[in-house]
């Protein structure tokens, strides 16, 4: 009795719904991101094997992230959704750029499905894995912030890049 709630105004309101915003509309999002990397997948390779290659290790880090975010307490907000979108754009790069090289070595020089990962290895695996590094390298730094937010992301990012990269290979 004699309490009165009230709504909260000014940043801290908006920014409480904002998150709630983001947070209700997170499942649309992935579905969203995933279905326009297959639909791109399939018309680029025409294959959905192709597409089931490309995707599985993007969405094993995806739920990875969704766990390290977790047990960060670091929360899907505006501020780290692009992130997560930058992150699985970088990685479906790598997935795409690595599975390219891996077909055209089976169909067009006729090699088998051994061969053809070590020499994908060979190639592609080396600029994967240089990019895969510098990128996670260069976010690393962020980790001696004095902005949490900023470490926070840092971690996310070299996490992000590191397992997109893994998962690519």
């Amino acid at each position: 009795e004699g309490v009165k709630i009230r709504l909260a105004s000014e940043n801290i309101g908006v920014m409480a719904a904002t998150n709630e915003a983001v947070e209700s509309a997170e499942a649309k999002m992935l579905l969203a991101i995933f279905g326009a990397l297959a639909l791109l997948c399939l018309l680029t390779f025409r294959s959905w094997r192709a597409t089931i290659c490309v995707l599985v290790p993007l969405t094993m880090v995806s739920i990875f992230c969704n766990a390290l975010m977790a047990s960060m307490h670091i929360g899907l907000k505006v501020a780290t959704l692009p992130v997560v979108s930058l992150a699985v754009g970088i990685g479906v790069d790598y997935g795409i750029y690595f599975y390219d090289v891996m077909r055209h070595e089976m169909r067009e020089r006729g090699r088998n499905l051994a061969d053809a990962y070590y020499e994908t290895l060979r190639q592609t695996g080396k600029a994967v894995i240089f990019t895969g590094i510098c990128l996670a390298g260069g976010v690393a730094t962020w980790l001696w912030s004095d902005l949490q937010f900023q470490r926070d992301m840092g971690l996310l990012l070299m996490f992000m890049f590191s397992a997109n990269m893994l998962g690519a290979i």
